[in-house]
């Protein structure tokens, strides 16, 4: 059980509370509402923060406009650098640029060209290097030092972690009776800054943390073991490769469990989070939801409040992620007939799949492979159905007709 009594820690409730206050009418108070359907699915009562509404679509502007709002004039001046997976720099960039301050921001080679090109649309200068945050991070604090900019940095900050934790006093203002905030983890700034609040204002609250699997620092580094660490999570946005160091003090202090989730769980929730709540979550931010796929007789019957941190996802991704659920949910199938080469028969087959009311998305015809007939032909034929038992419907049909289909 973490200690409640944090006065030893180097930030408060009245610090949290202070961010708010700078903070008040220069971000989007982000609404909070109670999913049914995501309820009904996880066994809890799911209350989602979104804060994919901010204007650079992440929770990441709170910390950098209070970390921002602190600097001397002569800090200003020189201008800010700063390093991350894309959020945190799109909040750096975009407040810099209201306040009038030069912004350099260092970028993974890696990171979704989406949140490169909005980083770049903010006005800031920027620069890829290293494959991970790590990486980049090292170049931006050597690039600092050399050009005498203030690094601003995504989490290891007291400033930083005081401006994520307004996020606290929001959730629990909307709805006091959350008795469980579960926080996706990647340096562990926003996590830190909503301990320190929640377990102010609400002593017994349950906080637990989430990491990708492939990227567990925080859980390793609070087990006292080094982290193994690597992989093309698709929670990009929490893959860290170290926790910070003031950070883990404050989940060593404040965190009650931190609770791992595979690549499958992330892809889901995403999934969920479009279909259910029609809004787009990226893989960190749809990291809490994944916790309650992942682990539900740890949070069953409990009022959660989840974080939808952010909504920053390639395109391309977001398509390949629902492209992949309809096909684990055998939405999409693939299906090989084999049957005479003759006029007509792939019309017929069509008819077949049409009248069984699914849709035909492709077609391949093969007139030379050698396991069939050298008067045959195979079709490999992708279709769309309503779920898994249409799907067999459709295949039934086929094989009633004579041409039973083999699933590839």
């Amino acid at each position: 059980m973490p200690d409640t009594q944090h006065s030893d820690l180097p930030v408060t409730l009245s610090d949290v509370e202070a961010a708010a206050s700078v903070l008040e009418g220069q971000i989007v108070h982000t609404p909070m509402t109670m999913s049914r359907t995501l309820s009904a699915i996880t066994g809890s009562e799911v209350w989602v923060k979104f804060e994919n509404h901010q204007f650079t679509a992440a929770f990441k502007e709170r910390g950098a406009l209070n970390k921002l709002s602190k600097l001397t004039d002569e800090q200003k001046k020189r201008g800010v650098i700063a390093a991350s997976a894309g959020n945190h720099s799109q909040g750096v960039a975009y407040h810099a640029r209201r306040l009038g301050i030069p912004a350099t921001i260092v970028m993974a080679k890696t990171t979704p060209f989406s949140k490169v090109e909005h980083t770049r649309n903010h006005g800031a200068r920027v620069l890829l290097e290293g494959m991970v945050f790590d990486e980049a991070k090292q170049f931006a604090l050597d690039l600092g030092e050399r050009e005498n900019l203030t690094f601003i940095h995504p989490f290891d900050d007291e400033d930083i972690i005081a401006g994520q934790g307004t996020v606290a006093l929001e959730m629990l203002a909307a709805n006091p009776d959350l008795d469980t905030l579960v926080v996706p983890i990647g340096g562990g700034g926003l996590i830190s800054g909503i301990a320190v609040a929640a377990k102010a204002l609400k002593p017994d609250i349950k906080i637990i943390g989430v990491e990708s699997a492939m990227y567990p620092c925080m859980h390793a580094a609070l087990n006292g073991k080094s982290p193994k660490t690597g992989g093309a999570t698709i929670a990009e946005g929490i893959a860290v490769k170290e926790a910070g160091l003031l950070t883990r003090q404050f989940c060593e202090k404040l965190v009650d469990d931190i609770v791992l989730v595979e690549e499958e769980h992330l892809e889901r929730a995403i999934t969920l989070y479009a279909e259910v709540e029609k809004t787009i979550a990226e893989g960190a931010g749809a990291a809490g939801l994944a916790a309650l796929l992942a682990h539900p007789s740890r949070f069953y019957g409990r009022k959660v409040g989840l974080v939808l941190c952010g909504g920053n996802i390639d395109t391309r991704l977001l398509s390949s992620v629902l492209t992949r659920a309809m096909v684990r949910e055998n939405r999409l199938a693939s299906i090989r007939i084999i049957g005479d080469d003759r006029p007509g028969l792939l019309a017929l087959v069509s008819k077949i799949i049409g009248d069984a009311g699914a849709n035909i998305m492709e077609v391949a015809h093969n007139r030379i492979a050698l396991d069939v007939p050298a008067k045959g032909a195979e079709f490999d034929i992708l279709i769309e159905t309503r779920d898994s038992q249409h799907t067999q419907e459709v295949i039934d049909a086929l094989a009633q007709a004579g041409y039973p289909p083999r699933s590839l």
